[in-house]
Order: structure tokens, then sequence, then C-alpha cells
């Protein structure tokens, strides 16, 4: 069984637990909790299959594409992405009963789903690696690879599988160009021949796979032997770590049918950046709707103390440098752009960012709007718009991309957003490469569960009116 199969059957498995884990949760809520007469029928409850069911399914599917399967990325790893499903579907869940408009249904009741579905989520996956790792370290019927290259690369590729004999997995032998290395041994297992004898090897022995794991100097010399895999039916599979990275995901990916490695720096959404987007637009637009009274007061009192338009719309840059209007709240005097040269030498930030507590330019009104914040939320248009995303690093103007340092201009990579790890610190008071800084942290440690943490950091530090 390859491994892409084994996460459909895993997601299969796990999305069918959604409904034991619902008919129990029902059960508990009824007995423990309140008389059934309060808790209402079941029948008033099973509804929600059909929102649940798909929607775990589809981040079931996402949590385990990202793994590998059987527990190969080690069982706490794979128990530790459990709780982020369940938070992930909690909030989707929640969100589309708010829309739907099912007030009614009991919220002791989806807790307690939510707990059972996790209990049952931990045990299936703390079973189903016991027996797979029972199975693997005593069965007859183990995978047998051949190790091409004898190096430092394949001996300790050839070193994890024999640690991990519950992957089910077994180096048979190694291939080496060297003829004076044939016939050694290497962690106890023989150097069976030279690159040309592959196929004699393959036909000879019982080979599943074959791992080259050689130099980067033989990848143009791999060719036939890679050939012959094919021809006799053998799966090949070549090590792609040539490169030492930190921070960079290997993936292979295709282009008009053409396989391509790909070297994938952080952020790496993958089919999380569906998820990002929808929560985006979805808190964009409750947020719009919340703060339309708001807006038109802001608006009112703009217009009617300072001469001038309403919203303020500047080119700024977005992911990957592409441009794009920023609209705020008018917070300065309509000559405020023409106004900055004169005051350069007043500066209080380091870097191409232009800061000065007491600007001038900035009006009455526009002072209030900016301590809490209230210039920034027509940005949300933007957000809908896919200009810009809730949470990301500050959008900068143009002038400022071209003071970035090259490593700087990372902070590109990514949709820039409403607030980050700069908001909830204080935005004034940070300098700008202690500013840069944390927006390369962020986008190096991304994640929707940080995402949904700064959103949340960030409406005290907004009420408060602090860091602005």
């Amino acid at each position: 069984m390859d491994d892409d199969t084994s996460r459909k059957i895993k997601t299969i498995l796990e999305t069918c637990l959604v409904v034991p884990a619902f008919f129990v949760a029902y059960l508990i809520r009824d007995n423990f909790f309140f008389s059934s007469s309060l808790v209402g029928e079941l029948s008033h409850y099973v509804f929600l299959l059909y929102l649940i069911v798909p929607l775990w399914a589809v981040l079931l599917y996402v949590n385990n594409k990202a793994h590998s399967p059987l527990g190969k990325d080690g069982l706490y790893k794979d128990l530790r992405s459990i709780p982020r499903v369940i938070f992930y579907g909690a909030i989707l869940l929640m969100g589309l009963m708010y829309f739907l408009k099912f007030s009614d249904v009991s919220r002791t009741f989806i807790v307690s789903f939510l707990v059972v579905d996790t209990v049952f989520l931990i045990v299936a996956r703390i079973g189903v690696y016991y027996y797979v790792a029972h199975r693997n370290r005593h069965s007859l019927n183990q995978k047998n690879i051949l190790m091409v290259g004898t190096g430092k690369r394949a001996v300790h590729l050839a070193e994890l599988i024999q640690n991990h004999r519950e992957w089910g997995v077994k180096v048979i032998g190694f291939i080496e160009k060297d003829p004076e290395m044939v016939g050694n041994e290497i962690l106890d297992v023989k150097v069976m021949g030279l690159l040309k004898d592959l196929p004699v090897i393959l036909t000879n022995y019982q080979v599943d796979d074959v791992i080259f794991a050689g130099p980067r100097s033989w990848l143009d010399q791999i060719q036939d032997a890679v050939r012959c895999c094919e021809e006799i039916g053998v799966r090949a599979q070549i090590a792609c770590d040539f490169w030492p990275t930190s921070l960079t995901k290997i993936n292979l990916d295709t282009l008009g049918g053409k396989p391509l490695l790909s070297l994938t720096p952080p952020p790496d959404y993958g089919d999380l950046f569906a998820v990002k987007r929808a929560l985006d637009i979805g808190f964009s637009f409750f947020v719009l709707l919340m703060m339309l009274p708001v807006f038109i007061v802001s608006a009112v009192f703009i217009k009617i103390t300072s001469p001038g338009p309403i919203f303020f719309r500047q080119e700024r840059y977005g992911l990957r440098g592409r441009k794009f209007e920023l609209i705020k709240f008018r917070t300065m005097v309509v000559n405020a752009e023409d106004m900055k040269t004169e005051l350069s030498h007043l500066n209080e930030m380091t870097g191409p960012i232009f800061k000065m507590q007491n600007d001038p330019r900035i009006t009455p009104v526009g002072r209030f709007l900016r301590k809490f914040s209230l210039d920034e939320f027509p940005q949300f248009i933007n957000v809908l718009k896919g200009d810009m995303s809730i949470v990301g690093p500050r959008p900068p103007i143009p002038n400022e991309v071209d003071g970035y340092e090259f490593s700087q201009r990372r902070r590109l990579s990514v949709r820039p957003g409403l607030t980050c790890l700069w908001q909830i610190s204080g935005r004034n008071t940070v300098n700008f490469d202690e500013w840069v800084r944390q927006d390369l942290e962020y986008i190096d440690k991304w994640s929707l569960a940080l995402d949904v943490k700064i959103i949340f950091k960030t409406i005290p530090a907004v009420l408060r009116g602090t860091g602005m």
C-alpha cells in the first residue's frame, strides 16, 4: 500500500469516527448535564452531521496530507496535530452555525462533541500506530530497499530505516561506483555491486524500492539506472536533500506533466490557504457589517472638521511586490505628503519608515481615529478584494521597499495584513529592524493558530489605544 493510499484510508476511517462521537456526545449531554426535555430530541441535532462530516473530512484530509502516514513522523507529532484539527473545526462550525442562524443548538452539546471526537481520534491513532508497528516488526513481507550510494547521506538514511523497524522497511544492500567498496559491509549490510550492476541485482534479488542517495555529482550518471528501475517495475526514489536548508520545505510538484523539485520557503500554506482566505473573507464581512454605524460617524466627522476627501488612498506593495491601492480614513491634512520632506529630519524611526509622535499633519479627529485604529478599518475592503489578509506584515509604500536590504524583501513573500506581531508589541515603540525581525518570525512560524492568537491579542490592544 503506497503512502497516498494510506493517507486516504486514514482520512476515511477518522471521518467515520465523527458519527459515533456525535451520538456519544448526545448521550453525555443528555445524561450528565440536563434532562432530555432541556436537551431536545436527538432528531433536533442530527442535521448538524450534514455540516460536520464534510467539514471534518476536509480538515482531516489536509492534516493527514501534511504528515507522513503510519506514524513515520512519530506518534507524538501525529497526536499533536489533532487539537489543531478540532480547533479549526470548532471555529468553522461555529461560524457556519452563526451565518445559518442555528441559534437553538446547545453549545454544551457542541463542546461535548468536540471533546469526545478528540478522545476518539487520539485513541484511534494510538491503536493504529501500535497495531501497524507490531505488524511491521513481525511481518515477513517487509519492503526491501536497495540503497544507491555509501556516503554520509546514504548511511544516515539507512541508519534511520534500521532504527524504525515499525515502518516495515529493510535495507538489503548498497550499490557504489567505487569497485574497492564492493563486498564491504556498512551497518552490517553488504555493498552488493556497482551502479552498472543494477539490472543484475534487480533480477537476482527481491527489491521493492531503490533509493538513490549518492552525491549531487551522480545526478547526470543515474539516468540509465532510473530507467532500469522503470523497465523492471521497481519504484525509484531520489533523496533530494542536496542543499542545506534550515526552513525551506522540499516537495515534488508537476507542471504540464513534468516533475519539478520545489524548495518552498515558509510560510507553506498548502491546502490551508483556502481556510485562511475563508477566515479573512468571513471575518472582514462581519466587521464591516457590525462597524457600519462607526464608519458612518467617522466619515461625517472627517468631512465636517477638515477639508478634503473622507478616504486616503495610497499605493502599497502586496504579495510578491504586486501594487494595490490601500484604503484608510483620512487622518491628515490634504497636503500631508508634500509636508513629509520638510519633516524628514524629525523622523523617530530607523530604516525607511517615517514616524513622529507629534506629527503636525494629523488632524484632531485623525488623532482620535489613529489612537483606536479606526482609521484602519476601511482596509477590510482591501481584505475582501484579496489585496491583504487579516494577519500579515504591514503593507509598505514603494519608497520604503527601495530602502530594503535584500533579505528584508522576504516580507513581501506573503500577503500584507492589518495586524501582526508588531501590532501587539507596540507599533511605534518598535524600531524598523525589530519590526522586520518580527514579520519574518511570523512568516517562518506561520499557522492558523498563530493568526487566531494575534487577532485575539490585537483586540485589547486596539481598545486600550496602546502602541498606535
